[in-house]
């Protein structure tokens, strides 16, 4: 059997780059204290690569991405919606163990329960197709030495610190421009970023180089072990789903994180309608593995590629090639960053590169469904308020 193109390349599904810089990959301007860029190129089919710089750690973190078989994926790394779950839900466990240390309050066994819903509507290969976001939905399991209404109350403002929330509340329409086949286009059915494109780097993927003497932990991401304690503590998180595995239209991610004993964060996800294969995660602010907002930052980017590669394909349109450059810019976390402020974000910044045997108008269109049916976009579009609930009572000193 041949292999597919990321096994061709033979690099480890996450890896640090030493050389992002060097290699064409500069790092983003930081207005609000975490910026973050991406570049995302696809390597045929599913499956593409993207590198994350984040302004604030000078780290660049290098993710794959493959896609389910029910996309004509082949199930080699995570999907585009499952870094956004494990992103989430790390950047909540962040905002709340921070909380919690400043207003002393011990949360123990504390665990964190997501659930990430999407949908979509209409016609894909009739370019009539929207996707949306449901807002998240966050339980908190443990015991706290405080009464229930400052246990409640520490949960909601820890939420409303999280990064991501800056882009969650509210309506952040993404800003592109777009290159097709070399020549600058201005949008005409999305947001126009109003500046010049980036030139694009993507080409540049091949100089990369992996950090010598990594902080990085083995076994960053792998496939769900289904045994074992932890897998056992997760199983008793899973919810009853509204989401059938031939459903197409509604997708379901479902996710659990538990900080370990060495301060790294073990993150399970699964997904259901339809399913997907299930994952683990570490991740880490100190660079043993990715941050939240990396993670984030990825997932946005990987699923618009995503959706435009499907239009594409299933509308049976000429697309030779593409890639993205994406600006995220948040603010730091609010507990976790000192700030004592609710967290703020731009609208996502992104550069599109198309190369096609079409005239521009197909470009256009390509990248007005990519924008429509893309799942993370519609997250930043629309006004989401995550529901937060805490799964136990707590006990009172």
């Amino acid at each position: 059997m041949s292999k597919t193109p990321l096994e061709e390349l033979g690099e480890p599904l996450y890896y640090i780059a030493a050389n992002a810089d060097q290699a064409g990959f500069p790092t983003p301007p930081n207005p609000h204290g975490q910026s973050l860029r991406t570049w995302v190129r696809s390597l045929g089919g599913m499956q593409k690569e993207a590198l994350v710089v984040n302004a604030a750690t000078g780290t660049a973190w290098r993710f794959a991405c493959d896609e389910g078989k029910h996309l004509g994926g082949h199930n080699k790394a995570p999907n585009p919606l499952t870094y956004l779950s494990a992103g989430m839900i790390s950047s909540y466990m962040n905002e709340i163990t921070a909380l919690a240390a400043q207003r002393q309050i011990e949360l123990r066994e504390l665990e964190l329960v997501l659930e990430n819903r999407y949908y979509r509507e209409g016609d894909f290969r009739k370019g009539t197709m929207n996707s949306g976001a449901r807002p998240p939905e966050l339980t908190v399991n443990c015991e706290a030495d405080c009464d229930d209404a400052t246990l409640q109350t520490l949960l909601y403002e820890a939420v409303a610190a999280a990064p991501l929330n800056g882009l969650a509340r509210g309506s952040h329409p993404s800003l592109f421009t777009l290159v097709h086949n070399g020549k600058v286009l201005t949008p005409s059915a999305v947001t126009h970023l109003d500046m010049e494109p980036f030139p694009n780097p993507c080409d540049n993927f091949p100089n990369l180089e992996r950090l010598a003497d990594s902080p990085a932990m083995p076994d960053l991401v792998k496939f769900m072990v289904e045994e074992g304690p932890a897998y056992e503590a997760f199983v008793r998180t899973r919810p009853e789903t509204d989401a059938t595995p031939g459903d197409i239209t509604n997708l379901h991610m479902h996710s659990s994180c538990v900080m370990r004993s060495d301060g790294v964060k073990l993150i399970f996800k699964e997904q259901y309608g339809p399913g997907a294969p299930s994952w683990e995660f570490l991740s880490s602010e100190d660079g043993r593995a990715p941050d939240a907002a990396s993670l984030i930052s990825a997932g946005i980017g990987l699923c618009f590629m995503t959706q435009m590669g499907r239009y594409s394909h299933m509308a049976k349109l000429p697309l030779t090639g593409y890639s993205i450059i994406q600006d995220t810019h948040f603010s730091l976390g609010g507990a976790s960053g000192g700030t004592g402020q609710a967290a703020v974000a731009q609208p996502v910044e992104t550069h599109v590169y198309l190369d096609t045997d079409a005239d521009d108008a197909t470009a256009q269109k390509i990248l007005e469904v990519g924008e429509r049916t893309c799942f993370l976009h519609a997250f930043c579009r629309d006004d989401l308020k995550p529901l937060v609930r805490s799964g136990r009572r707590s006990r009172a000193a």
